[in-house]
């Protein structure tokens, strides 16, 4: 059975700093390109960034681009994104996605087949 769990979302200040991590098994990980997805409240899911199967490929969203990064660790099945300069428009629920297809990089959603339930990161002075 897949599963990909989320943690390390929260609360802070604007400019502040997070950390989030995702916990993957039951799929060959490093065969599969990994996303970070979020949904800010009442709003549809948005793309943030994508790295290949290897890790040595990523690919970010223009609008966190320079404050976020995305990271892996294959030996560990764990995919990271370290989020920084944080602004009240970046509280959403941040999703862990993997691709079962070509493990190379991608930002169309429906190219994932594998979610996590999301971790809550909330901005706010």
């Amino acid at each position: 059975e897949v599963y990909l769990l989320e943690s390390g979302g929260g609360s802070v200040q604007p400019g502040g700093s997070l950390g989030l991590s995702c916990a993957a098994s039951g799929f060959y990980f490093a065969a599969s390109a990994m996303s970070w997805v979020r949904q800010a409240p009442g709003k549809g899911l948005e793309w943030v960034a994508s790295i290949d199967g290897s890790g040595y490929s990523t690919w970010h969203a223009p609008s966190v681009k320079g404050g976020f990064t995305i990271s892996r660790d294959n030996a560990k099945n764990m995919l990271y994104l370290q989020l920084t300069s944080l602004k009240p428009e970046d509280t959403a629920i941040y999703h862990c996605a993997g691709r079962r297809g070509p493990a190379i990089l991608s930002s169309i959603l429906n190219d994932y087949d594998y979610w996590g339930q999301g971790t809550q990161v909330t901005v706010s002075s």
